[in-house]
Formats: C-alpha cells, structure tokens, sequence
C-alpha cells in the first residue's frame, strides 16, 4: 500500500482524535487539542495517508522556544495495520527533515511503553550521536499514582537523516 507523508491541517482534527482514541496508551487530549495540533503545529507534525486517503498514523511536535535546534517529539499515533511497516521510523525521519535548524531530538516515554522506547531506541542509535535520560515527570510528584513516570530522551547533535525515506 502506497503511503504519503505531509503537514496535517485543521480538516484532519476528528480523524486524528479518532486515531489517538485507538492508540493506548496514549494521552486522550481533547477535539479541540488535536485541532489546535493540526493548525498551529502544522510543521512540526506530520500524518501518514493512506491512498484511500485513510490517515494511518500522526505525530505531533514543538521546537521548544529556548532550544531552536530542538524538536520535541508529543505523541506519535499509528494504526495497528500498519504497525510494522517502518511507518513510524519514516514519519520520525521526514519530520526532523523539514528543517535544517535542527540538530537534536527529544521525547519522553512512559517505561511500560515498549513500542516507544523500541521505536526511539533504533531511530536514535541511526540518527544521532548520544542519547542521555532522565526522570522528567515523577509518579506521586508531577502525576497521581494513576500515570507512570515520563522519561526524557535527550537525542543529539545528529549524525546522519538519509535522503531516501526508510
């Protein structure tokens, strides 16, 4: 199945709340938040589409203001059939792509969120020259005991994004 890759727009909101909602364990935000994604992160996110124009998978993302060289990576969302695809790696690769300010990457994972740390795990160790974490949100502390921890990946400086998606 062919897929694209581009900036999503507001037309894209319902459908990727309705993605979210299929894609625990992650963070239910609201419409309106996954609205506000699409429009004023536009480029620092990015949807996979489907030729049907089925949204297959989303990921959202900052440049925080203080680090201009750094991409903050929120959610990534992916549809169980198309797990296993290289989806996500090649949504991750075309995202930092964008732009060439760029030369480090952040994300934070729960610890039982496996499919995350593996994604990360080998998008970093292609991509980048170190990887540092630490405890950025403590359960009992930041969180009631009902979330996890969030760990901080601290990515960078890159060492290589190939110009032919993965």
């Amino acid at each position: 199945m062919y897929i694209t890759y581009r900036k999503p727009t507001p037309a894209d909101g319902q459908a990727v709340y309705q993605l979210i909602q299929r894609c625990p364990p992650l963070d239910q935000n609201s419409l309106y938040c996954n609205l506000l994604q699409c429009r004023d992160f536009s480029d620092t996110s990015i949807i996979a589409q489907t030729e049907d124009g089925t949204i297959a998978g989303f990921i959202s993302g900052y440049i925080p203001q203080s680090r201009p060289d750094t991409l903050f990576i929120w959610q990534v969302a992916l549809s169980s059939e198309f797990r296993g695809q290289g989806i996500a790696n090649t949504m991750l690769t075309e995202l930092f792509r964008r732009d060439a300010r760029l030369t480090h990457m952040e994300t934070t994972i729960s610890p039982s969120n496996q499919a995350s740390r593996k994604l990360f795990t080998r998008f970093f160790k292609e991509h980048f020259t170190s990887v540092e974490t630490k405890t950025l949100f403590k359960q009992g502390i930041h969180f009631n005991n009902d979330h996890e921890d969030e760990v901080l990946y601290l990515a960078g400086p890159a060492i290589r994004l190939d110009q032919q998606s993965a």
